[in-house]
């Protein structure tokens, strides 16, 4: 390991005690001895990567000053060390800039920074042992969550530090560049930042990251920070191995009670009902059953806190049960809520559909209102139902509510005749080979009630996109948009043909 001079300015006695007063450009110096001498005039030779400390007072304006930086320049040492009670002539700190020679000064005794100065170099494993024991000795013992493991490091680290997800977002703790990060190797990293370096250990399943900056004068430690990293994420790792056990306990738990409630014949038993007030659940009112469908892959455990915020952040207060391949949810309201009520539920359900897939693969699907315990079966089989077409139905948005799939249904089983079909793709035909994808836009913004936001929002393009491609429909089709009649004659043809 290469220590140089700025390695030495992160030791902590050097660290709280010792500040670079000129040639700051110089601190990259390799240090290879430590010399105390009594006064700058000392005579002995200076060695290549030998750093000066002078250990009795100068005097701010001891030309002698001037003269040891030079013979540090001539013979490639390191730096000089001064203990002065006040700052060096100004022309004492342009010949330090100009020669590159790291001139410091302390408020400590200096032989006790020559001391620890020269343990460092004489044992260069002895600092990072160091960190890693006092890393070890605050996390050993009990599990640490990781919000206490990201701020142990970072007060020992003296650094930014991170507990970062598989898309480099922090889950814990903050670091300001993760760009070069390549979170697909399951493997130690370290990235070069502008003035710096960015260090990352993979911590547990799901790939889980520990992450550091070391800037400026910390970057020299690059060498000696990973062990205490991996000594962090093996305590990440543990806390999660724990905790998800706990947590796939109380899932069993949680799903278990949900199938009970669907399987609910009569009214529930008081053993029955003392389980759900514990979980915190509704038995009266009137229920609205949500099903979340995750995609092949999804770890349905790890993810059920993004489900969680997708709701809350649409205003939607519901309970959400890993059941299955996905997640059981279902919002209850104190009273039978009106068709407005319903469409809001709706609409904010598909914002929260939306939101929840930039993290999460998973297709939604909605149910009626229904009242009382048994009612709650009834809702969650309808959306159960609607969620499996959704999963099929890309320009809905992989979304779908019951009363849009009963509509949608009659509306197939009309126009499956001999004479429809052909009918719908002659009148589609005008649309197909021009350029913006015409007929799937046709079908999203029908399927989307005229609604260009919902549109755009489900085919991912701009709003205004959306309008530029509405306008070619009506002129190449010759039709208004705004007449109910045409709008279900396409409709009707973009089902069957489109």
């Amino acid at each position: 390991m290469t220590v140089d001079v700025r390695r030495i300015l992160t030791l902590p006695e050097w660290a709280d005690s010792v500040r670079v007063l000129g040639g700051a450009t110089g601190t990259a110096r390799p240090v290879r001895s430590v010399r105390p001498m009594l006064t700058p005039g000392d005579d002995r030779p200076v060695a290549a990567g030998e750093l000066a400390v002078v250990t009795e007072p100068v005097a701010p304006t001891d030309w002698r000053i001037d003269t040891l930086l030079r013979r540090i320049a001539d013979a490639d040492g390191a730096g000089v060390l001064i203990s002065a009670p006040g700052e060096p002539l100004r022309s004492t700190l342009l010949l330090a800039d100009r020669l590159g020679v790291p001139l410091l000064v302390t408020t400590a005794v200096p032989l006790d920074l020559v001391i620890a100065a020269r343990l460092l170099l004489a044992s260069p494993d002895l600092d990072r042992a160091t960190l890693v024991l006092a890393v070890h000795g605050r996390l050993s013992g009990r599990l640490r969550p990781p919000d206490v493991v990201v701020s142990t490091l970072r007060a020992l680290l003296r650094a930014p530090v991170a507990l970062l997800d598989d898309r480099g977002e922090p889950l814990a703790g903050e670091v300001s560049d993760t760009t070069g990060l390549r979170l697909e190797r399951v493997v130690p990293q370290r990235v070069p930042l502008d003035d710096g370096v960015l260090l990352a250990h993979p911590a547990g399943r799901p790939a889980l990251w520990l992450a550091t900056e070391l800037r400026g004068d910390a970057a020299a430690r690059a060498d000696v920070v990973p062990p205490a990293l991996a000594v962090g994420s093996d305590a990440v790792e543990r806390w999660l191995l724990t905790n998800r056990i706990d947590r796939e306990r109380d899932a069993r738990a949680r799903s278990a009670l949900l199938g009970d409630l669907l399987r609910l014949d009569g009214e529930p038993s008081a053993d029955l009902r003392a389980r759900v007030a514990n979980e915190g659940w509704r038995l009266g009112g009137w229920h609205v059953g949500i099903r979340i469908g995750a995609r092949p892959g999804v770890d349905v455990l790890t993810r059920e806190p993004d489900v969680g915020r997708a709701l809350r952040a649409e205003g939607i207060d519901a309970a959400v049960v890993e059941h299955g391949d996905g997640w059981t949810a279902w919002s209850t309201f104190n009273q039978e809520p009106t068709a407005a009520q319903v469409h809001d539920v709706a609409a904010r359900l598909r914002a929260a559909q939306r939101r929840l897939r930039d993290t999460v693969s998973a297709y939604m699907g909605v149910g009626r209102p229904h009242p009382r315990p048994e009612g709650l079966a009834s809702t969650v089989a309808e959306a159960t139902d609607a969620a499996k077409l959704a999963a099929t139905r890309p320009e809905s948005g992989h979304f779908l509510h019951v009363d849009q799939l009963g509509m949608a249904q009659l509306l197939l089983e009309w126009t499956r005749t001999d004479t429809f079909e052909p009918a719908a793709r002659a009148l589609l035909a005008p649309l197909r080979g021009q350029p913006g994808d015409l007929v799937r836009t046709l079908a999203v913004y029908l399927d989307a009630e005229s609604s260009i936001t919902e549109t755009a929002a489900a085919l991912g393009v701009h709003r205004n996109t959306v309008s530029a491609r509405i306008e070619r429909v009506e002129g190449l089709l010759g039709v208004d948009l705004t007449q109910r009649d045409e709008r279900l004659a396409l409709h009707l043809a973009c089902r069957v043909a489109g």
